[in-house]
């Protein structure tokens, strides 16, 4: 389904709760689709206009507001919002058209550590897996624990695999991973359960931009496959793990 053939989403349908002092949280709806990450994406480029608010995270179904209440009122700034609500118009989603993200990664056992352990799982060789994986065009629908940690879907089915029952402690900067039907680029190190494939040399935050996050809610995301020369001409890097 295009955005084009979209129902718009009922922007009335958004329900505003105080999360404490500091934050409020936008529920858009209950399950997860394409218009809802629409009306996501969109009010959370529309709230960046507003003064007093100091971030916003998007998740499947919400979107978590937090506020710089030393300088600002809390209660207007919940109107302002409420007033932005009231005004936007879901026809801009339709007419916004998908930014395309194209992402390099070096698929290999020496970036990717899970590549053998996902064939394995999934009965396939791992060139099957690079190829499927690579071919697939994700989503992304929400910005997770850390900045530029993109929740991206849907992984195909004959991908899909469990979580690692004993996370890493340290998972390298870059790593692309998959876990049940989602796929992700750590962007920076961290701890992680999820089955690495490969690493890209792409950082995914750019601390100089508006944005931060290479990806945003909204956007379409592939992986392209390159070579190590590529990979390292390109400054990657192979420790960490």
């Amino acid at each position: 389904m295009s955005h084009s053939d979209h129902i718009p989403f009922e922007l009335s349908h958004i329900k505003m709760d105080m999360v404490n002092e500091q934050a409020c949280l936008l529920r858009f709806a209950d399950h997860i689709d394409d218009t809802v990450a629409d009306a996501i994406g969109l009010v959370t480029r529309q709230l960046r206009s507003l003064a007093g608010i100091i971030d916003t995270i998007p998740s499947y179904t919400s979107l978590l507001v937090t506020f710089d209440v030393e300088h600002h009122d809390r209660f207007a700034i919940c109107q302002q919002i409420q007033t932005l609500l009231d005004n936007l118009d879901m026809t801009e989603v339709t007419s916004r058209a998908s930014r395309e993200v194209v992402i390099p990664v070096y698929y290999a056992e020496e970036a990717g550590p899970d590549l053998q352990e996902v064939a394995k799982h999934c009965d396939m060789t791992v060139e099957e897996v690079i190829q499927l994986h690579s071919q697939t065009t994700y989503r992304a629908y929400a910005i997770g624990f850390t900045p530029g940690f993109a929740f991206l879907g849907n992984t195909p089915k004959a991908l899909h695999i469990p979580r690692k029952n004993t996370p890493r402690l340290k998972v390298p900067i870059g790593s692309v991973a998959i876990a049940e039907q989602q796929t992700a680029v750590y962007p920076s190190v961290s701890p992680g359960g999820w089955q690495i494939l490969g690493r890209t040399p792409t950082p995914l935050v750019d601390w100089q931009s508006d944005s931060l996050a290479l990806i945003e809610v909204g956007d379409n995301v592939r992986f392209e496959p390159i070579s190590r020369a590529e990979f390292l001409a390109q400054g990657g890097q192979l420790d960490g793990f």
